[in-house]
């Protein structure tokens, strides 16, 4: 029983709860240590989303993150060959756990129950998978690659997650309807900003030039601007959204779109050439202070 300790259900509840809850709550647990391993951005505005909604998105960034590594840190030993397999793998487990609501795969089994209670099917499931093969076999886009690539890498994600924050609500799939273009285009804005703030290590360690006819040798304020243009109104877009979103995805949605806003106005003041070379971030006083605001006006409403 030590690893079941170890992934976070306490001794107590685990004698209270039937085999099948446990596994399920031991799944979720798992999906937890990968986001908590991977990703630090990730908890400071996942901590402002309700409790049922934060395990949910928990769930859904977890597979994307053990997908993102099939593609992006491959084994010593391991070929490209050896990734497309396992990616279709992972694909068609997510796809037969979904179906039954069963999986052995810890990650996958987690992600499973957040896709049935939430109505997260094949159409936005298979986009996701077929962009993260794009990743094997694409280093550069053209336009109507890039559109489907950051469709299914980002804006599909954005989705899922509007689904898991509609739960609550009668209206669920009328609300679905007329707020999934904001929720899409947020996706986009977050994906394009880390296009553009990893460019380094796109394309010096994985080879890849994701936007459409990018020289990244005269990569000058021009095509920076340009890009943080279409970003910029991505997150316009967005911003409409996010105050009809319900109480208890409202306040992480925004410090979210808070923290990439703040991304791209720090680009746009970064010179194409530091760009190149270097990842800008905000700093932990910054994001402290954006996250501050976002509480502040919450308690305003």
């Amino acid at each position: 029983m030590s690893a079941v300790a170890e992934a976070g259900v306490p001794a107590a509840r685990r004698d209270a709860l039937q085999p099948h809850e446990l596994y399920d709550e031991v799944a979720e647990a798992a999906a937890g240590v990968v986001i908590r391993r991977y990703s630090t951005s990730f908890g400071l505005a996942s901590r402002l989303l309700g409790r049922e909604v934060r395990t949910h998105v928990r769930n859904v960034y977890a597979l994307v993150r053990v997908a993102d590594e099939i593609v992006d840190a491959p084994r010593p030993d391991g070929d490209a060959g050896v990734r497309a397999h396992l990616l279709d793998e992972l694909h068609a487990e997510v796809v037969r756990a979904v179906g039954v609501g069963h999986s052995a795969n810890l990650v996958v089994h987690a992600f499973a129950r957040t896709a049935r209670t939430a109505g997260i099917g094949t159409d936005l499931i298979g986009p996701f998978f077929e962009s993260m093969r794009m990743d094997l076999e694409r280093v550069e886009h053209d336009a109507t690659s890039f559109a489907r690539y950051v469709h299914g890498s980002a804006e599909v994600v954005g989705l899922m997650c509007l689904r898991i924050f509609l739960l609550e609500c009668r209206d669920a799939d009328s609300r679905y309807q007329r707020l999934a273009p904001g929720a899409a285009r947020l996706g986009a804005a977050f994906q394009k900003v880390n296009f553009l703030r990893d460019l380094a290590t796109d394309v010096d360690d994985l080879g890849r030039t994701y936007f459409p006819g990018l020289d990244v040798e005269t990569f000058d304020v021009a095509a920076r601007d340009r890009l943080l243009d279409d970003i910029d109104a991505d997150l316009a877009v967005a911003a409409v959204a996010i105050p009809q979103l319900p109480a208890s995805s409202r306040r992480a949605v925004r410090a979210a779109h808070s923290l990439y806003s703040e991304l791209s106005r720090r680009l746009r003041r970064t010179s194409p050439a530091s760009i190149r070379s270097h990842r800008v971030r905000v700093p932990a006083p910054r994001k402290a202070q954006l996250v501050a605001l976002v509480l502040a006006q919450g308690m305003g409403r």
